[in-house]
């Protein structure tokens, strides 16, 4: 599982959290934590986008003679 998706899993898990507790606070709290969870795997996905290299392309063997 890649760290995106274990991101993700734990947001799941806290809205499930926040759906069934009672308490607003706790629930707030809760549902602050799936955020931050959802951020942290949008982050992970724009860093991870950021440190791909370039596609390089390759000359034919007709366009390196001259």
């Amino acid at each position: 599982m890649n760290p995106s998706e274990e991101f993700l899993r734990h947001a799941a898990d806290c809205q499930r959290m926040a759906k069934f507790t009672r308490d607003r606070a706790s629930r707030e709290t809760w549902n602050r934590m799936a955020e931050r969870w959802v951020r942290c795997a949008e982050v992970f996905k724009s860093q991870r986008a950021a440190a791909k290299p370039a596609k390089r392309f390759r000359l034919d063997a007709a366009d390196t003679q001259h």
